[in-house]
């Protein structure tokens, strides 16, 4: 299985602490070595950086580890392959645009005989069921609605499309348009928010602490999304099974 990453807050934020832990999973930590990607939004723009080498000792990696690029939604992924070859095309995040706006979309499980038609301008360059299914999420988004719709106009659709995609397997995926973050479990996924009073926080997999209080102010948000958490002192909270939530402002938008 993948390991998934994602982060929302309220103002820009870097992520170069829980990625430091992060890209231990692929191949120190665990047995994750088939590539990695992450993508952090700057208002429209998008950094997306994708490496088909271990995360643990990847040069690119190592430039993520020390560069602070803040973001208000940032998207990462490493990859055990169950379908596709390990090559640089089928590194997640994958990244298409609808309706003017980049969508960043990353996967963590397998799907079995789901290869739905495409018949719109959505179509994969690699061979995973995962991208596949990202180009068909798109499509039936952009039937069900004209235009850009609102945040919870998306997510009653996405929580319409989900359960016929989870129904041919494993669907725990992170999905982002810059304006929110969608988070899905169908197995195994976990959340955590940081805000005021903010406290001292030590990965699991480094030997690395940090104190966010002097870092922060009082008004930050700061929601992070994991397969696993990510540290070992803080109150992460697990999905339930087939769960779909989005993230806005760091925080869940009701």
């Amino acid at each position: 299985m993948c390991q998934l990453l994602g982060m929302n807050s309220n103002t820009p934020t870097d992520i170069t602490f829980s990625f430091r832990g992060f890209a231990q999973r692929g191949g120190n930590t665990a047995d994750h070595s088939d590539g990695w990607g992450i993508a952090f939004f700057e208002d429209k723009g998008l950094r997306h950086f994708v490496d088909h080498q271990r995360a643990a000792d990847s040069p690119i990696a190592e430039l993520i580890r020390h560069y602070p690029i803040k973001s208000q939604n940032v998207i990462a992924h490493i990859r055990k392959a169950t379908q596709g070859s390990v090559s640089l095309q089928n590194c997640h995040p994958f990244v298409r645009e609808l309706w003017g706006r980049y969508w960043v979309f990353a996967h963590n499980g397998d799907l079995k005989e789901f290869r739905p038609r495409l018949h719109a301008h959505f179509h994969p360059v690699g061979n995973t069921d995962s991208e596949h299914v990202f180009c068909w999420l798109l499509q039936e988004l952009a039937k069900s609605h004209a235009g850009m719709p609102s945040v919870m106009e998306l997510t009653r659709t996405l929580r319409e499309l989900a359960p016929r995609i989870a129904a041919h397997g494993t669907f725990n995926f992170l999905l982002s348009n810059g304006e929110a973050l969608w988070a899905h479990a169908s197995t195994q996924l976990y959340r955590l928010q940081r805000r005021h009073p903010f406290a001292v926080a030590q990965l699991c997999d480094e030997d690395l602490c940090i104190d966010f209080a002097p870092l922060t102010t009082a008004s930050d948000r700061v929601l992070l999304l994991a397969t696993e958490p990510l540290t070992v002192n803080e109150d992460w909270k697990a999905f339930g099974s087939g769960e779909l939530k989005v993230f806005t402002g760091g925080q869940e938008a009701l």
